[in-house]
């Protein structure tokens, strides 16, 4: 299929735009201000480029789910701007798009970008397919390592509620300290299960734990058995000030009295909140 680039098209339709229009505003900002509304006249204006379609509606014609998810696939081979039209089709076809979406993804040479798409895609049109493959992603995250695959994926998996619970309790017995980190921001919301709260146990406990994130997660699980933990932790000197925010919430909701503790300038966080009272 031809992949149009629709982003090429519209600065061509900006530009003509702002020398017609150019006298109407007083500034640049007040132009600026009109794009929204002038990217809507585009989408709905028949154009030659596309043989008297309107942007907006050129890939309703379309309905076939695999046609559309390769012709996306297409856009990112040939590095053009995948349109929002396209994708916006896709993601109208619902579950008939979720086969297509889920090859394309597992392809051996899908780049980064097409499966962050697909990923997005199968969320919008409430997949579960793809949940054991989301949770091995959390599974193998890398110590301290940024993720935006996995990062979407976590949120589809939020998305898709207790449904992904079993697996991702699964998932935590194999899962690296990260990826046991990431499945329990979700796993938190489900409490009552023990190898969950010991495995927050142990994360809080770790070395270079983010302590907000699972303290967090601790009082969501609502154990009074994390209150010790908590409360040593919001009492020591080392706990610097957003820390020690999210574990005093963390002591209240488990129905303790969190420490008092007093912070000076040395603390940047501290001070950058004082500063902004």
């Amino acid at each position: 299929m031809r992949c149009i680039n629709f982003d090429k098209e519209f600065e061509r339709y900006i530009t003509v735009w702002m020398k017609e229009h150019a006298k109407e505003y007083k500034n640049y900002d007040a132009m600026e201000a009109a794009m929204p509304q002038v990217y809507e006249e585009f989408l709905d204006t028949p154009v030659n480029w596309l043989s008297g379609a309107k942007p907006g509606e050129y890939f309703q014609q379309f309905d076939n789910p695999k046609q559309l998810v390769n012709w996306m696939e297409d856009y990112f081979k040939q590095r053009i701007p995948v349109p929002d039209m396209l994708m916006n089709r896709i993601s109208e076809l619902g579950l008939a798009a979720e086969e297509s979406l889920m090859n394309m993804m597992q392809k051996e040479k899908a780049t980064q970008e097409m499966k962050m798409a697909a990923v997005t895609l199968l969320r919008e049109i409430e997949s579960c397919a793809p949940m054991q493959l989301y949770i091995d992603w959390q599974i193998a995250r890398t110590e301290n390592g940024e993720d935006e695959l996995a990062d979407n994926a976590l949120e589809s998996l939020s998305s898709m509620g207790e449904e992904a619970v079993p697996a991702m309790r699964e998932g935590l017995k194999n899962a690296s300290s990260d990826g046991q980190e990431a499945l329990l921001t979700l796993l938190c919301n489900y409490p009552g299960d023990e190898a969950v709260l010991e495995t927050a146990l142990a994360l809080f406990q770790r070395p270079n734990a983010r302590i907000a994130v699972i303290a967090d997660c601790l009082g969501k699980l609502g154990d009074e058995r994390a209150l010790p933990l908590l409360k040593d932790k919001a009492a020591s000197e080392e706990t610097e000030y957003l820390d020690y925010i999210e574990l005093r919430s963390a002591i209240e909701a488990l129905g303790g009295e969190a420490p008092e503790r007093e912070f000076d300038a040395e603390d940047p966080a501290y001070e950058a909140m004082r500063s902004m009272q």
